[in-house]
């Protein structure tokens, strides 16, 4: 199975982000741990509760090499581990190697992969670049969310494991990228027959596939 190191953790709290000063928690912090919850963890609070936490977006991880495509990109950015809004950050996994429902050890605590993180204007607001959302969403390069299974406390340096994969499941990139660019009916009608993916994403697939 595979092992990596819990390299960073984040955190925030909401503040005001863009031009209308809209509350985010975009914007987060380094800590030493994250003590989690089947909802939430006590270090990371979320602005809109309507479209982030909640069981199914309990943490965000987002891979550290995926700061370097955006800085090829877009050399005008100030990109750096954690900037995007993540909460882990472990070199060696990205959204090409992780599959929808793993589920992975941080430590004492287990997780499961839920769904790959939709991206949305509060990207652009972050970096004051424009369409840096869609950008994310093509290359597939959202990062993921978890849902808890164990809950416990993750601490930097902790060991970081795959515990189970799914026979028939679908890594984060090619789920993102076939409902970010619509362009693969086939793959999208493939995908929304995966039972392994939660109802919102077998729709978004279902009606790319027609």
């Amino acid at each position: 199975m595979s092992e990596f190191i819990v390299n960073a953790l984040f955190a925030g709290q909401p503040s005001p982000l863009g031009p209308r000063g809209a509350p985010s928690s975009i914007v987060k912090e380094p800590v030493s741990q994250l003590t989690v919850h089947t909802h939430k963890t006590d270090e990371d609070l979320q602005a809109n509760k309507r479209l982030h936490g909640g069981p199914e977006k309990v943490i965000h991880q987002f891979s550290p090499i995926n700061y370097f495509t955006l800085k090829k990109h877009f050399p005008e950015g100030d990109f750096a581990p954690g900037t995007i809004g993540e909460n882990i950050s472990v070199d060696g996994m990205d959204d090409a190697t992780v599959f929808i429902g793993d589920i992975w050890r941080f430590g004492e605590v287990e997780l499961q992969v839920s769904a790959p993180r939709a991206p949305c204007n509060k990207i652009n607001q972050r970096y004051t670049i424009k369409n840096l959302d869609r950008f994310v969403g093509e290359r597939g390069i959202t990062g993921w969310y978890y849902r808890v299974i164990k809950t416990g406390v993750i601490n930097v340096g902790d060991d970081v494991s795959l515990i189970h994969r799914e026979d028939d499941t679908v890594n984060i990139q090619t789920l993102m990228q076939c409902t970010h660019i619509k362009a693969d009916k086939a793959l999208a009608k493939t995908l929304s027959q995966l039972v392994i993916l939660d109802d919102e994403w077998r729709q978004k697939c279902k009606k790319i596939a027609g």
